[in-house]
């Protein structure tokens, strides 16, 4: 079954390079990284919107990707992408399955892996709402579910929720060959960054890095006077040195 996702991010060239190189920087992780846990400490710190643009562009280096929406409890993919079926069938009818569907036992796995129309890159949905995401998670469904992704994915991002607001993610991480934490700038305490590091390490989860999100660019910001001191500090004096050196050799 095919889903047509709209609403998808024209991104800048700024932003395109940046996910360009978090996907480099995945990629020297190793090639027996393939299941990576994507959380935060709080909704809302654009963590979502990063698994699904890294997606786009590790599909757009020609891997397949799949992502699955691990947000049992308020997930924001199917409404945030306007995603809709496409064919003509019965199964259109039953609307979009999901994890829920799949991890109850009312779906087949087959029936919630949706192709996108980005190409390379397919899709599990959360699916309808749970009274008990933990259980489900936490089942050997979704054992089955990981040992098919990695048969049949060059790499699988799961978008968990938020590790300060529920334990979901405590669950999942240990299943996974990595874990990333996602970081709005500004908004949550050093101390309550620890603490979801610590809970991590002690679900036995290798912890990958993390993600500094929604950081300012504009003139007097951090983010400027880095790439600034980059620029002239790094770039000037190393770059501009050899490109001289090797301009010399040729002459």
């Amino acid at each position: 079954m095919k889903i047509q996702l709209e609403n998808l991010e024209e991104l800048s060239y700024g932003k395109k390079e940046a996910f360009n190189f978090l996907r480099t920087n995945l990629s020297f992780c190793g090639d027996h990284i393939k299941t990576i846990v994507f959380t935060s400490c709080t909704p809302d710190e654009g963590k979502s919107s990063t698994v699904m643009e890294l997606g786009r562009s590790i599909s757009e280096n020609g891997k397949k990707v799949l992502i699955i929406d691990a947000d049992l409890r308020k997930s924001v993919m199917v409404g945030r992408y306007h995603a809709r079926k496409t064919e003509k069938s019965k199964e259109k009818e039953k609307g979009i399955l999901g994890m829920s569907h799949y991890l109850s036992g009312q779906a087949k796995l087959e029936q919630v892996v949706y192709e996108t129309n980005v190409e390379g890159m397919d899709m599990i949905f959360a699916g309808h709402v749970t009274p008990s995401p933990t259980e489900l998670l936490g089942n050997h469904y979704f054992d089955k579910l990981l040992e098919y992704a990695k048969d049949h994915y060059d790499i699988v991002l799961i978008d968990s929720p938020p590790l300060g607001s529920v334990i979901d993610t405590a669950v999942i991480a240990p299943k996974c060959d990595g874990a990333v934490i996602v970081i709005e700038a500004n908004k949550c305490s050093y101390r309550f960054v620890q603490d979801i590091k610590k809970q991590l390490e002690v679900a036995g989860c290798h912890i990958l890095g993390c993600i500094l999100n929604k950081v300012k660019t504009g003139k007097g910001s951090y983010y400027n006077r880095y790439y600034k001191g980059y620029y002239k500090g790094y770039y000037k004096e190393y770059y501009q040195k050899e490109t001289s050196a090797t301009e010399e050799a040729k002459a």
